[in-house]
């Protein structure tokens, strides 16, 4: 993959991605409705690793979730832009970059559409994408290599074989 570069609104913070997504969730809950101001949160799954800041700095702010646990949203200090997430399933290890940030988010569609028994009844969903009325097992929708590279990622951070759903 090349390269795909992105930043805030008002470009302090600039980063990179460096690897293909894991995986893209269009999200479709209420919760990521009233966190976005919009229809849906796009996120773009990636190892922490393969994300670069290349310019400025993040603004780490805890804020709650819908399940509970609560996620970690990267904002650019100026423009309180969020560019990346971390949620408590996946702790640091995985970045869930906003899409939008992203130079080029043309290059990064959805993979999946889920918690879409909230979505805006004006949505209209493409019927060549699944559509999950909550959420789903990465399982039955990861393509073999992401399952492969989240694994062996959850086996270097915990030193063990992993094979729990999350």
């Amino acid at each position: 993959m090349t390269p795909a570069n992105g930043s805030c609104t008002c470009r302090h913070v600039r980063y990179r991605i460096t690897a293909t997504p894991l995986f893209v969730h269009c999200c479709h809950c209420h919760w990521c409705q009233r966190e976005t101001g919009s229809a849906f949160a796009l996120n773009a799954m990636i190892e922490s690793d393969q994300v670069e800041l290349l310019e400025g700095e993040v603004e780490i702010i805890d804020t709650p979730s819908n399940s509970g646990k609560g996620q970690r949203i990267a904002r650019c200090p100026r423009c309180q832009v969020a560019v990346w997430s971390h949620y408590a399933g996946a702790g640091e290890l995985i970045r869930f970059v906003r899409v939008g940030t992203l130079d080029e988010p043309e290059r990064f569609p959805p993979d999946i559409h889920i918690f879409t028994e909230s979505k805006q009844p004006w949505v209209q969903l493409p019927d060549n994408v699944p559509a999950m009325p909550q959420f789903y097992r990465a399982s039955e929708h990861w393509p073999a290599e992401s399952l492969a590279r989240r694994a062996t990622l959850l086996n270097r951070t915990t030193g063990q074989d992993n094979k729990a759903e999350k």
